[in-house]
Formats: C-alpha cells, sequence, structure tokens
C-alpha cells in the first residue's frame, strides 16, 4: 500500500469513529516527531496505535481492514495469570470488504457491532489438528444466548450485537449494507504470533513511501523509533 493511501484512510476512518461518538485516545494524534519525542516503550512493547492492513494483497477495498489498538496486556501476563491480561481495539470493516479466514491460538474475543451496517461472520469449528472443520457444526456465544450454526454458517450481527469467539474458532468477516464500526475486547492480544491464516497471506500491509506518514502504524514502530 501506498503512504499517502494509508494517510487517506486513517483520515477517513478517524471521521466515521467520531461520528458514532466515539473519542479516541489523545495519543493516536501524535506525529512521527511526538512519537520520537516521548517515552513510547510500553505503546511499542504492546503494539498500540494504528494498523492498517491489506495483508500484503494490494486490495484493500476488496481484502482489508482499519485497527486501532487502545489497550493491550503482555503475554506474559497472560502466562502468569495475572496483570493486565485484556485488550481493546476499534475497527472498521468496510462494506463488502473481507477480513480472511482465520483463527488465534491463545486470544478470546468478543467482536461488537458498534455501528453502520450489519456485521457478518463466517465460522468454522477446529478439527483435532486444529485445521478447519468443514463438516461439524458450530456454537457460539452471542450476547450470552448460544447460537449453534452448521460448518461455514453466517453469523449476522446488527448494531449493538456482539459474538463471543473462543481460541480456536474460525472466523472471517465483512460489513454488509454499509460501512461498520467494530468493538474488540479480547484477552491479550498479539498480532505478531496468534493469527493463523486458511491461506498464505501476511498480516500486515508492505508500505511503499510515496508521502511521510501521517502517524505511524503498529508496523512502523521497529524500523522508526528504534
Amino acid at each position: 500500500m501506498k503512504r499517502s493511501e494509508i494517510n487517506d484512510i486513517i483520515r477517513e476512518g478517524d471521521a466515521f469513529i467520531r461520528s458514532f461518538g466515539y473519542v479516541m485516545p489523545p495519543f493516536a494524534y501524535w506525529s512521527p516527531e511526538d512519537m520520537a519525542a516521548n517515552d513510547t516503550a510500553m505503546m511499542t512493547e504492546r503494539g498500540l496505535g494504528w494498523d492498517i492492513t491489506d495483508y500484503g494483497q494490494e486490495k484493500f477495498s476488496e481484502l482489508g481492514l482499519f485497527l486501532f489498538t487502545v489497550r493491550n496486556g503482555l503475554l506474559s501476563d497472560l502466562t502468569a495469570g495475572r496483570g493486565m491480561l485484556y485488550a481493546e481495539k476499534i475497527m472498521i470493516s468496510r462494506k463488502d470488504q473481507l477480513s480472511p479466514m482465520h483463527r488465534h491460538n491463545i486470544k478470546a474475543e468478543d467482536i461488537i457491532n458498534r455501528g453502520g451496517g450489519q456485521l457478518v461472520l463466517e465460522l468454522f469449528a477446529p478439527d483435532s489438528a486444529g485445521g478447519i472443520d468443514r463438516n461439524a457444526d458450530v456454537t457460539v456465544p452471542v450476547d450470552g444466548q448460544l447460537r449453534t450454526l452448521p460448518a461455514g454458517g453466517r453469523l449476522s450481527l446488527s448494531p449493538g450485537e456482539s459474538v463471543t469467539l473462543m481460541p480456536g474458532i474460525w472466523h472471517a468477516f465483512w460489513g454488509e449494507g454499509d460501512d461498520v464500526l467494530i468493538g474488540e475486547v479480547s484477552t491479550v492480544n498479539d498480532d505478531k504470533t496468534d493469527n493463523v491464516f486458511e491461506a498464505p497471506i501476511g498480516r500486515f500491509a508492505n508500505v511503499e513511501e510515496d508521502e511521510p506518514p501521517l502517524y505511524l502504524l503498529v508496523s512502523d514502530y521497529e524500523d522508526k523509533l528504534t
């Protein structure tokens, strides 16, 4: 993705988020210079901040996701069973924009439709080896009620509704009818190691620097802040 495209996506996404009354934390608007001048050790260690991805496929409008990690603990906390064991993200799934089929080894997550169109999830249970079971039913909690769907069943969430996805549950999702503002509340999030995709794709975008970054992405931190 070109940096200019990423900058535009951030501007548009920020306006969309604000239209629902969600207020981003102040560090969301730190320039690269602000980031360099402040103590960002906790932010960089925990992956807090902007994350615009096309999964390395260069077709963001069809295959992509807008994310901002607001808070996050550490895997060491989770292993110890004490400390900051949770994470929170705000995300945007554009109309008909696919977030591809994947699962998590460790993370349990609530995916919440915070407003906009319908949020549609395609779900599969894992097989004994962790792959996709294309025959078994899949059962997930939807706002405290268990819902059972056939393999590959589609769950449609209206604004205000949510689903809990336990580790191992395969899921893909997209906005239907309109763009969707998504909340994610989860156990500690590790986007570098805890995403298992069905297709051989990457987690982060490959960035072409055609203009300066408006804000740094979490995937920029290693190169631009160390």
